[in-house]
Parts: structure tokens; C-alpha cells; sequence
């Protein structure tokens, strides 16, 4: 592993994949490298940054199984990032990028946190031209982690 700690923020979608069906290669995939980042998270070699649209996003899970396990996630994160202005502006810039609300307002949680990875199993917003932060698919985190990362 890296001896570099690298500070992450996971998106609703990934704490979600664990819970997604699997009968999809990929997804399948994703699963299982979201569920090695949170081993990680857990052994305290990476750290996870937790914000205020996280917990929005997950108390509004019908589910409440995977609603519960999801919030338990929070006690694991050594940052939570609330509403700021800072947030707010740089989630105003990433919805001019045509960046969905939610969405601005993750990612501009993780770089105010200064996090090193925004993680995400959202295809479209991989896409996305977001300059402020590394956005990563799980499995691409896991490829980048286990090489060494260069931050």
C-alpha cells in the first residue's frame, strides 16, 4: 500500500453499490472495491470526509436498512463539512459545468475538505470537466492506491 494517507470523500452512490444488485460485472466489481476502501477507512489508512448533503441524501433513502448502515459511516469520517459559503460558491461554478445540484454540492464538500479523491460510481459524472479535484470510479481509487499514489 501506499505510504501516503489519502483523504477521500464517497458519494451516496458508492456507499449505495454495496447494497446494488450484482448480477452486473461491474457493479459486481465496484461492490467489492467500495466494501476494500471501507475496510481501509476502517484501519484507519485512509480518511474519510463526511458533509452535510451526505447525510440529506441518506436520511431521504426509503430503504431504512441501507439508510442505517450508510449513516453508521459518519462515525468513521475524521472530517464532516458543513454548509459554508465556500461550499455554496464552488458548487455554483460546477453547476455552470452543467454539474447536477447534489452532485456540485459533494464534490464541493470534498474540495473544501481538501480531499485528494472524489469517489464515485456515477458514469456521468466521471465525464464531467471538474478541474478542483481527482474524480475516480472505486475500482480506479483501489488501482491508484495500491500503485502508490503520487499526490
Amino acid at each position: 500500500m501506499s505510504d501516503i494517507k489519502p483523504k477521500i470523500y464517497l458519494d451516496n452512490c458508492c456507499f449505495n453499490r454495496p447494497f446494488d444488485e450484482s448480477s452486473q460485472l461491474l457493479v459486481r466489481w465496484e461492490a467489492e472495491a467500495v466494501l476494500f476502501i471501507q475496510e481501509e477507512i476502517k484501519n484507519g489508512n485512509v480518511t474519510l470526509v463526511w458533509s452535510s448533503i451526505l447525510d440529506l441524501e441518506n436520511d431521504s433513502n426509503p430503504i431504512k436498512t441501507r439508510r442505517d448502515a450508510i449513516r453508521i459511516w459518519r462515525d468513521h469520517s475524521l472530517v464532516v463539512i458543513r454548509p459554508n459559503a465556500e461550499v455554496k460558491q464552488i458548487a455554483m461554478t460546477l453547476q455552470a459545468r452543467c454539474i447536477h445540484l447534489k452532485d456540485s454540492l459533494h464534490i464541493a464538500s470534498a474540495v473544501v475538505s481538501q480531499c485528494h479523491f472524489f469517489i464515485t460510481t456515477d458514469s456521468k459524472l466521471l465525464n464531467k470537466p471538474v478541474d478542483e479535484i481527482s474524480i475516480v470510479n472505486p475500482i480506479q481509487f483501489i488501482q491508484k492506491y495500491t500503485e502508490g499514489l503520487k499526490l
